[in-house]
């Protein structure tokens, strides 16, 4: 993708200076914008808490909370490395934020009962899960401990802590589910709607994305890869479809719900086309420079 004709006359440009694939390239749509300040005085004051707060969706929702100053924002992530990272990134850029950092897991029961009782959350942002596809399809039990219990786990200490609001964020794979992580996150969204039947001072809701282009373990960087090894390229099935966004519109999404939400909602952004993985792939290698199929292949 080159520069401003101007640019190119007035010799300015090198090139070195063609930018690299830029995600939003490949959205085949304008991206969504959410005016967050409108919608983001219910996170003002509050203790939010922010469960798989190190992975790609929770990192950016700790950024988006953390600037709009929360009382306090927990972070808890069982991975430790991203989870660091984020730390560090955060008390750099919000001194002032009063940030607690928790390693543990949402399937230890007694842990997510220590740390609502110790620190009280107010918000709840649950985005600890297991969402591989292919992987959960080998380890079908680790989908449920972890996806199904971690929500019930966490759902059930927010009534016992009155906490009074709970957004999960689901997937668009759950609605009739052909696979292991698509069932286990159904159950997730039965879960919290069963919880708002039973105790309604507490709000639960529910956000389902489509793919989230550059997330951890998205085709986007998987192509990248193959594309910088020289190839082949590898798609699934050439029919596949996928509704694809980026990771700042699921953020301002769940962060719009949160604001929204009566109880007991699934809210789904509405994504425009869904988008041919193959096309995708076709689209990277394009704007990465090479020509389909003579530099690069598609298997």
């Amino acid at each position: 993708i080159i520069p401003g004709v101007y640019q190119l006359v007035n010799g300015e440009v090198r090139a070195s200076k063609l930018r690299p694939v830029n995600i939003n390239d490949l959205l085949g749509r304008e991206e969504i914008q959410v005016n967050l300040d409108e919608v983001m005085g219910y996170v003002a004051g509050k203790v939010i808490m922010v469960t798989g707060g190190g992975g790609s969706i929770g990192s950016e929702l700790c950024r988006q909370i953390a600037a709009h100053q929360p009382k306090q924002l927990i972070i808890l992530d069982i991975y430790e490395n991203t989870t660091y990272a984020l730390q560090l990134e955060l008390q750099k850029k919000f001194p002032e934020l009063m940030l607690t950092v928790l390693i543990g897991s949402v399937r230890n029961t007694h842990r997510v009962d220590t740390i609502f009782e110790d620190y009280k959350p107010q918000i709840v942002f649950h985005a600890a899960a297991h969402k591989h596809v292919p992987l959960m399809e080998t380890s079908p039990n680790e989908a449920i401990k972890n996806n199904v219990y971690g929500t019930y786990n966490v759902a059930t200490a927010a009534v016992r802590n009155k906490v009074e609001r709970m957004v999960l964020i689901s997937t668009d794979k759950a609605v009739n589910p052909t696979n292991i992580m698509g069932a286990s996150k159904r159950i997730c969204e039965m879960i919290i709607q069963g919880m708002q039947h039973q105790y309604a001072n507490t709000n639960y809701v529910a956000v389902r994305f489509g793919n989230v282009l550059g997330s951890n373990g998205s085709v986007i960087p998987l192509f990248k890869k193959q594309i910088a090894e020289g190839g082949p390229v590898t798609v699934t099935h050439p029919e596949i479809i996928r509704y694809f966004m980026t990771i700042p519109e699921a953020v301002s999404l769940v962060l719009q719900e949160g604001a929204y939400a009566k109880g007991g909602e699934i809210f789904v952004l509405d994504m425009g086309e869904p988008v041919k993985i193959l096309d995708l792939a076709r689209n990277m290698i394009r704007l990465s420079g090479y020509k389909v199929d003579q530099d690069i292949k598609i298997e």
